[in-house]
């Protein structure tokens, strides 16, 4: 992903066709070291390919994939519920809520986000 980050941030600085040396460079400016092989193969498939066509063919491919938006999964179902099932219900309640607050206060151990 970084090489393919610089490529796009050397396309977008007005660079039609990026070199691995230039890869290197936005990599190395930051620190960061080019692998070789990934770049070459990198470089090799989008050689003479335009950077924006590709974003907009991946946009659409992207937009053909199931994301789970409506009619997403199936509820879950149930087993068959016992006589006075409403009443065992009731009792189940009271201790879910109590282990959702242990799960809370162990999740932060004593901290809190802004602390």
């Amino acid at each position: 992903m970084k090489h393919l980050a610089a490529y796009l941030l050397l396309g977008l600085a007005g660079n039609e066709s990026p070199s691995a040396e230039d890869i290197k460079g936005v990599l190395g400016s930051v620190g960061i070291e080019a692998d070789g092989d990934r770049l070459d193969k990198l470089i090799e498939e989008l050689n003479g390919k335009n950077i924006n066509d590709l974003i907009s063919q991946g946009s659409q491919k992207l937009a053909s994939v199931p994301s789970g938006g409506s009619g997403g999964g199936a509820a879950a179902a149930g087993g068959a519920a016992p006589a006075g099932g409403a009443a065992a219900a009731e009792e189940e309640a009271p201790a879910a809520a109590k282990e959702e607050e242990k799960e809370e206060s162990d999740e932060d151990m004593g901290f809190g986000l802004f602390d």
